[in-house]
């Protein structure tokens, strides 16, 4: 059983978390890893999947906001200009990204014989974080295979720390990774979820905050600049539009700075977010189409659920992923050790 930050009383927020506290919380989403831990190559693929359908034909509505945009993530672009995913949302370290979005092409093909001959080409989304202190990134080691079989193993159980496209990554100067995290939310009597995943490899060593005003830092010197990445990706089945979302999306940095973060210059900070409320039709025949948007005079608490489930899922990476030695002898501590240490 992985640790989990609510089991060190790290709990964010007065929401409730949905069953498995997690962005599978809503329904449909689906979450896989493939993880490569082979010496000086500490790396993987992680796979988010809105829906277990043909996401070609079956586009959920999205959006994304950049917070800071030192990143090379591929597919934002149009996201942001038509307000819909296409593919799942793959997350790997930055030197392959290239490979990932081949792969994401492969799988579209595979599935839409139509695309780039009869309909429209395919928009893969792919987002990175560097993961070059822990892993041989110049290895280029994950292959269009590994991007596969974490789409493959995609499920209603989210593993998190090392994991996947987490293997490598720090954050605050300890070992990151996975984290996973989540809200209920009751609109018109009915219950809903938004969940969170972020991929943590952020922040300066010595500004990391516990909810409780802690600092925790690690064993080695605080270091005087910040640098890495974190991407976070938040689902809901919350009926919203791509404005709506870009808007609750942007909560995601409230999140990042109650843990300590004030996205530095060589950070990239990207959120991204989609509903399976609301879909669009590939094939549509029709001109007009009906759709469903939440009240915006409602809209607050879902900023404060994407806000408190940010900054858990931040603490929830951390919490599991144990310290890891990789490239070159280099070596992350895990903060779940120092919290133990720290207990009265």
């Amino acid at each position: 059983m992985e640790a989990r930050a609510r089991a060190y009383g790290l709990a964010c927020g007065r929401g409730r978390p949905g069953p498995r506290n997690a962005i599978t919380d809503v329904p449909g989403v689906l979450v896989g890893h493939s993880t490569i831990a082979e010496g000086e190559v500490q790396t993987g693929v992680t796979a988010i999947l809105p829906h277990g359908g043909n996401l070609y034909r079956d586009k959920p509505v999205a959006a994304a906001d950049v917070l800071n945009g030192f990143g090379k993530s591929a597919g934002l672009v149009q996201v942001e200009e038509l307000g819909t995913l296409e593919t799942p949302i793959l997350l790997t370290n930055t030197l392959s990204v290239g490979t990932c979005s081949t792969a994401l092409i492969r799988r579209a093909l595979r599935e839409n014989p139509d695309i780039g001959r009869t309909t429209a080409t395919v928009n893969p989304v792919v987002m990175e974080c560097n993961d070059g202190f822990l892993s041989d990134i110049q290895a280029l080691a994950v292959t269009e295979e590994h991007a596969f079989a974490a789409l493959d193993a995609a499920g209603g159980e989210v593993a998190v720390g090392a994991v996947g496209a987490g293997r490598g990554m720090s954050c605050f100067g300890f070992k990151g990774g996975i984290g996973t995290a989540s809200r209920r939310l009751t609109f018109d009597g009915g219950r809903f979820h938004l969940g969170v995943l972020v991929l943590a490899n952020f922040g300066r060593a010595g500004d990391l905050r516990l909810p409780d005003g802690r600092r925790l830092v690690p064993l080695d010197e605080p270091t005087p600049v910040e640098k890495g990445s974190v991407i976070i990706v938040m689902a809901t089945d919350v009926p919203l539009d791509h404005r709506q979302l870009r808007r609750v999306v942007r909560r995601a940095g409230v999140g990042l700075a109650r843990v300590g973060s004030f996205w530095g210059h060589g950070s990239g900070d990207i959120a991204l977010g989609f509903t399976t409320a609301n879909r669009v039709n590939h094939d549509e025949a029709h001109d007009l189409v009906p759709f469903r948007m939440l009240n915006e005079s409602r809209i607050d608490r879902l900023f404060e659920a994407m806000a408190d489930a940010t900054q858990e899922a931040v603490l929830d990476a951390l919490v599991a992923a144990g310290p890891l030695a990789g490239r070159a002898g280099n070596w992350r501590p895990g903060l779940r050790d120092l919290l133990e240490k720290d207990k009265p």
